[in-house]
């Protein structure tokens, strides 16, 4: 192939391209605008139909229902949380008056308890003190039983130690008037 012959091949594709496209983008080409601007605007104005008639409407719908259900929901947690915040005051003032009674039946049921301990001390001291005093005479008792046969017994041993002593007995006048003379000196 010469170098004309390629010319006029290239030609020919040039040729047989814009028959078949014309080449380019056909929205771009300035006779088809119109066509396009109507058709724009139809779907513009369809869109824009459905939008406003259809879609905003069901859209408002749904955004005020979920609105309103966010208040009442919201106004229903106000009034469920002062209900319990009340509840609350109730039974923290029951729980104070509940202590307070406990503290009243605990300071009573204590001073009972030191009454009555105080009372029953009282009557173990009493029989303590009366047997303390019974005690006291029975060992009075003893004592003056046991001094009474001390002079008995002295003089049993008087006697014996002056038999022993001096060999013959002695009376017991004798002996009597010695363990007088002896209580005198005491």
């Amino acid at each position: 192939m010469t170098a004309e012959t390629q010319s006029t091949s290239g030609t020919t594709e040039s040729t047989e391209a814009e028959g078949h496209g014309g080449g380019g983008l056909p929205q771009l080409r300035f006779e088809q605008w119109g066509g396009q601007i109507f058709w724009l605007l139809i779907i513009f104005a369809v869109l824009y139909l459905a939008l406003s008639r259809i879609f905003t409407p069901r859209l408002r719908g749904v955004i005020d229902e979920r609105a309103r259900t966010i208040s009442e929901a919201v106004e229903t947690a106000r009034t469920v949380q002062a209900e319990a915040l009340d509840q609350a005051r109730t039974a923290e003032a029951e729980l104070a008056e509940a202590r307070a009674r406990s503290q009243r039946v605990a300071a009573e049921a204590r001073a009972k308890s030191v009454a009555e301990s105080a009372e029953r001390g009282a009557v173990e001291d009493a029989k303590v003190a009366e047997r303390v005093a019974a005690a006291e005479a029975e060992i009075r008792k003893a004592r003056d039983a046991a001094m009474g046969n001390v002079s008995g017994i002295a003089q049993d041993i008087t006697a014996a130690i002056v038999a022993k002593l001096t060999g013959a007995p002695a009376s017991a006048a004798e002996i009597k008037a010695a363990l007088a003379g002896r209580e005198g000196t005491r």
